[in-house]
């Protein structure tokens, strides 16, 4: 078995990266668009990024990608994806990656990583098997536009509470709404008790930057009271397959809650997708399952629940060595 670092993929190793990513979409689709080249070639060019194949009979059968947000050394987990081609499992690849990656990961100091799969898939008890403990449950939805009523997203609009003034952007946060931004993103509970990690302006800078990076588009739209962001949402249309857009965050900070701040941004935020983007017909989110508010949120809007899926979190010293793995 060969683990090749790819530093800088070629073309052929893009092609047979993206060939294990159709092949796993084929056994376990879970609702999913299939991966779409383009967006595979622009994920493994993202600099921001380690990556590793492995090889089983000559052929490329596992890929690792393991991310580590907030430069070198950042006191952050790091975030990792295997995928193996079905046809390849049960073969050790997957230990294999899991192995090298956890190098790169000890080596930059990093005490844990995270690992997002879909429930009920052989992901799961690859993960538990190597320690990774479940901190997460999310729900998948998915809104079709065109399934929507013509008059919801008007009728929700004009409903907006009084008080507040809306703002919106693409791409960077302006200066002037960044540090009311990372304060507004410490509404978000779901992710902060396994992260342990505060946001700040240069945190929200360094997310739209990744974005762009990969050259998709962020739009962002908040309710503002005076100086403060009460509440925000922010949607993800990737270049090359714009049809289906990414839920990113949405939050409302406590004080403001209560006032359907967040059901107002979110259809603000349609309105201004018909208006920019017509192309998007499909928008999809991922909620903790025991955000019961976002749930009705969402619903309310028209999401429809498509799949389960868990965040896996482990310590570093708990993975394996690349010595305690057989090839």
């Amino acid at each position: 078995m060969d683990v090749i670092p790819l530093d800088d993929p070629t073309e052929a190793q893009i092609e047979q990266w993206h060939a294990v990513l159709t092949a796993v979409h084929a056994a376990e689709p879970a609702g999913d668009p299939a991966p779409v080249r383009e967006q595979t070639a622009r994920l493994l060019r993202d600099a921001g990024r380690r990556l590793w194949a492995a090889a089983d009979g000559g052929e490329t059968a596992a890929v690792a990608e393991l991310r580590l947000p907030g430069g070198p050394g950042a006191d952050r987990p790091g975030e990792i994806d295997i995928q193996v081609a079905p046809a390849h499992r049960r073969r050790g690849l997957g230990t294999r990656l899991m192995a090298v990656a956890a190098e790169g990961l000890r080596a930059d100091g990093r005490g844990s990583v995270i690992a997002q799969v879909l429930a009920g898939t052989p992901a799961v008890p690859f993960l538990e098997s190597h320690g990774f403990v479940c901190v997460l449950t999310l729900s998948g939805l998915l809104l079709r536009l065109d399934d929507l009523p013509p008059d919801r997203v008007p009728k929700l609009v004009a409903a907006g509470p009084s008080g507040y003034r809306l703002v919106r952007w693409r791409g960077m946060v302006p200066d002037e709404y960044a540090d009311a931004l990372a304060r507004a993103k410490h509404a978000m509970a779901d992710l902060a008790e396994y992260e342990g990690l505060p946001w700040d302006a240069d945190r929200v800078r360094e997310m739209a930057e990744m974005v762009a990076k990969r050259g998709d588009d962020l739009y962002t739209v908040a309710a503002v009271q005076g100086t403060a962001v009460a509440g925000f949402t922010e949607i993800v249309v990737p270049a090359g397959a714009p049809e289906r857009a990414a839920q990113y965050d949405t939050a409302v900070v406590p004080e403001h809650r209560g006032r359907r701040l967040g059901i107002w941004v979110k259809a603000v935020m349609l309105e201004w997708l018909a208006a920019e983007r017509p192309e998007v017909r499909e928008i999809e989110t991922d909620n903790a399952g025991d955000n019961a508010h976002m749930l009705a949120v969402n619903e309310e809007l028209g999401f429809r629940r498509q799949r389960e899926s868990r965040e896996y979190q482990a310590a570093a010293r708990d993975l394996p060595t690349i010595h305690s793995t057989r090839l």
